[in-house]
């Protein structure tokens, strides 16, 4: 695969070159205005796969170890397979939503090397989606053999010490999705779609805070005096992509939003992507399928940091986040109007980003608090000392990181995917400069690179411990500017399709109606 240029790097960030190199395309209204395109009807289909976790594996979420104790619901890949022309003109792409912390992209290559061998579709066309649940399954932090080529003491850390992938779980996911892929495949027929936006702004808050000392703290809890002001933007949108068959009954949807799937309700779990489905699913049936895309949500989650007022836990904000989401969803999804016409295509680009090396005098003093007990020296310093002796091996192994930019279209819509907890404000920048009148941002996606902030997170008044090096989160700081700005260019380099609509109102033409049109009786 063709790599592309390293931008330069100057006084603009990447994003703002990209802009001036790329002319932002006319309004998205008036794109979606535009003489259609060679008709390309719509086939689609939907189904999901249980991946439910057994008890006593390992709950993910942290940088330590946990285990599954209880049930709460299922865990499982959500998928929609699309579809539009025929022959050699027909293209197609899979959205696979896994109810899981992360997906490592070597389990996303091998599921795309099978469903590309059992369909066709191209392995750029399959998007592979982590919801980020903390309630879900072991496919990660670290997997399986990961560190057999360092010392005894860092495996130790690595597999003793740390959140640790199952194998035999990894290989469950990665069949259900490729069985679920194949049989949405083999069952697509002919549907109607329609796309659309809601706005929920009460859920979903910045994590963030510039605190009085200059320095910005990652949840500083609810109280705290020190705090000045939120460090970063959210993104209140719900985009839904909605999908009838010919009957007219809705078959799937795929709902985009901003927020860390840490509601945790208790026990496994799909999070609070279980109450959005259940809310949908009410109004629409049982059988209607959910594809969940959970936005550029770094730094957002549902803790509100600022709140006067004793918050909710567990089941019941989990149920809160989930339902006001899903109803959101409803009301959009009541009001579309919905089309055939919808063009498929993608685009994918992996960019190869150095990992950044811990100074040496930060190494040798990992290296001897690791020794000794968390207890001891506390738990925190003695998590990121291991990070760090952690991440020490990992450079002789992977000193560089794929990371994969996707583009899937589905008629007016892009899906544009990065592989790493990203900062809202890039979100915010790609959906801004895509020329698509409907942008959803997929984070963790196709792979995982951890945190990604923004630039300005690790100046003089950042801090927060997403910007910690770790073997978990290492890009170079200037990754997310780089990342945004590929996704833009890969939007661009398509053509949106037109926005199904309701059809207008003709002309009046009198007369009123003539039981409204009488004079009142008084008398």
């Amino acid at each position: 695969m063709t790599q592309p240029t390293r931008p330069v790097r100057c006084g603009f960030t990447a994003v703002a070159i990209l802009l001036l190199l790329f002319p932002l395309l006319p309004d998205a209204r008036s794109r979606a205005a535009d003489p259609p395109s060679p008709a390309a009807p719509l086939k689609a289909a939907f189904a999901e796969r249980d991946i439910t976790p057994e008890i006593g594996m390992e709950q993910p979420g942290g940088y330590g170890k946990s285990y599954h104790r209880t049930l709460h619901d299922p865990c499982k890949v959500r998928i929609g397979v699309f579809s539009s022309g025929e022959g050699d003109q027909q293209s197609s792409a899979a959205v696979v939503s896994v109810d899981a912390l992360i997906v490592r992209r070597v389990m996303v290559e091998a599921a795309r090397a099978r469903i590309a061998e059992a369909t066709g579709i191209p392995g750029d066309r399959v998007l592979v989606h982590a919801t980020h649940s903390h309630s879900s399954g072991p496919t990660g932090m670290i997997l399986p053999g990961e560190y057999d080529h360092a010392s005894q003491e860092v495996q130790d850390l690595a597999y003793e010490k740390s959140s640790m992938a199952d194998a035999k779980y990894l290989q469950l996911v990665e069949d259900q999705i490729v069985d679920g892929v194949v049989t949405a495949w083999k069952q697509l027929g002919n549907s109607r779609f329609a796309v659309g936006r809601g706005h929920e702004d009460t859920v979903a808050h910045n994590r963030r805070f510039l605190m009085k000392d200059g320095r910005t703290v990652t949840h500083p809890r609810p109280g705290n005096p020190d705090i000045v002001k939120v460090a970063g933007p959210t993104d209140p949108e719900v985009g839904v992509l909605a999908v009838w068959n010919e009957e007219g009954k809705l078959t799937g949807c795929i709902v985009n939003y901003v927020c860390h799937a840490t509601a945790s309700p208790g026990g496994i779990s799909a999070n609070y992507i279980y109450y959005v489905e259940k809310v949908i699913q009410g109004m629409f049936g049982d059988d209607v399928v959910v594809v969940f895309l959970a936005g550029a949500s770094g730094d957002v989650t549902q803790v509100d940091n600022l709140t006067k007022t004793v918050p909710k836990s567990g089941e019941a904000s989990s149920a809160l986040v989930g339902g006001r989401i899903g109803a959101e969803a409803v009301k959009v999804i009541l009001g579309l109007t919905p089309g055939t016409d919808c063009p498929i295509d993608g685009r994918q680009v992996v960019l190869k980003i150095p990992r950044r090396e811990p100074r040496p005098q930060n190494l040798e003093q990992a290296k001897a608090l690791v020794k000794q007990s968390p207890s001891d020296v506390g738990a925190t310093e003695w998590t990121f000392a291991k990070e760090t002796v952690l991440l020490e091996a990992k450079l002789k192994s992977e000193p560089i990181a794929d990371v994969e930019i996707q583009a899937i279209q589905i008629g007016p819509v892009a899906i544009a995917t990065v592989p790493a907890e990203y900062f809202c404000e890039y979100g915010l920048q790609i959906k801004k400069g895509s020329p698509f009148p409907f942008t959803f941002v997929a984070s963790l996606s196709n792979g995982c690179v951890g945190y990604v902030p923004t630039v300005s997170a690790f100046g003089d008044q950042g801090g927060g411990y997403e910007t910690r090096l770790t073997s978990y989160s290492n890009l170079e700081i200037t990754a997310g500017d780089e990342m945004a700005a590929t996704a833009i260019k890969l939007t661009r380099e398509m053509k949106p399709g037109s926005v199904p609509g309701p059809k207008p109102m003709p002309a009046f033409k009198g007369p009123a109606w003539s039981y409204g049109d009488v004079l009142p009786q008084v008398d």
